[in-house]
């Protein structure tokens, strides 16, 4: 992949295989960095696993950056980044906060909910025009989320669980903007580009709480913080390069996959049981992923504002 196809938005008509492949590995990469922030989150904290995860994914990807002989990002890439960065940072912190006090599986998918409002955003901030197939996708997404959602819940929550829960609510209404820009910032800038710069704000936001909420973790915490930024920039790779191929109508709905996942990796790390309901919430999740990759003439008209 060369540096000049790794910057180039591609035409929103080409097939949408390349485009959803590279969100689904990335979404991948993503899941599994999951696992190792939900341990370091549990054992260090949210704020000093992100401050020390992130700070290493921009050591990496500045290597990588400026060995590429950047240019200055223009005025527009410029903005985007900011305020990409800016959601990061309080989506980042919500999530990985509510991650530590709630199964991996279960908060999966109470995030589900952020690619549903990001179906619509896409409609009002982008100008996309809404299919059809990514609504019917959208909702049979959403339902196995539900069937998954009511086979776990038991009622028992204690009071941290209860607040993890709205932490990761919260974080998913971010996240649904944070789908939005980064779908603008992907046909701005490149994805070495992007990542440097998400890396760069989150990590100086982040700085700014050190004096009074940074501890020096141990060093048997390093190769969890080292994989863990590894895992952060594949996957911001790869999402990036996908989103700067295809709508993100046709790739939104992508984001259900990560229960997958997370089902799998909750089993692995975690000792979370794999149920009837979580198989059947798959197989609807799956279904609505497939269903949002195929073409439809039909389109329902909704009114849109471009931004």
């Amino acid at each position: 992949m060369s540096d000049l196809e790794l910057s180039k938005p591609h035409l929103e008509d080409g097939p949408l295989l390349l485009p959803a492949g590279s969100v689904l590995i990335g979404l991948l990469s993503f899941a599994m960095m999951d696992v190792v922030m939900k341990s370091l989150a549990m054992d260090l904290g949210a704020y000093n696993a992100i401050l020390w995860r992130v700070l290493a994914s921009l050591a990496i990807v500045s290597v990588i950056f400026f060995a590429r002989g950047p240019k200055m990002p223009g005025r527009a890439a410029r903005k985007v980044h900011l305020q990409r960065g800016i959601i990061v940072v309080f989506m980042s912190y919500l999530f990985f906060w509510g991650l530590a006090r709630v199964p991996l599986a279960e908060a999966i998918a109470l995030s589900f909910i952020a690619p549903i409002i990001a179906l619509y955003l896409a409609a009002v901030f982008l100008g996309e025009t809404i299919h059809r197939n990514a609504i019917y996708a959208s909702l049979l997404g959403f339902g196995g989320v539900l069937v998954i959602a009511l086979g776990r819940a038991t009622g028992d929550y204690d009071e941290q669980a209860l607040l993890g829960i709205g932490a990761i609510l919260a974080s998913a209404v971010l996240y649904a903007g944070n789908l939005v820009i980064q779908r603008q910032q992907a046909l701005l800038a490149g994805p070495i580009e992007i990542s440097f710069s998400q890396n760069l704000i989150v990590g100086s936001a982040f700085l700014l709480l050190a004096p009074f909420f940074a501890v020096i973790p141990d060093q048997q915490f390093l190769p969890y913080i080292g994989i863990g930024a590894i895992l952060s920039i594949i996957s911001a790779l790869f999402i990036a390069w996908g989103y700067a191929r295809a709508e993100a109508k046709n790739l939104i709905n992508l984001e259900y996959s990560a229960f997958i996942w997370a089902a799998i990796f909750g089993w692995l790390f975690f000792r979370e049981p794999i149920t009837l309901a979580t198989v059947s919430g798959t197989v609807l999740i799956v279904a609505g992923c497939i269903l949002a990759t195929r073409r439809q003439r039909k389109v329902a008209h909704i009114e849109t504002t471009a931004v």
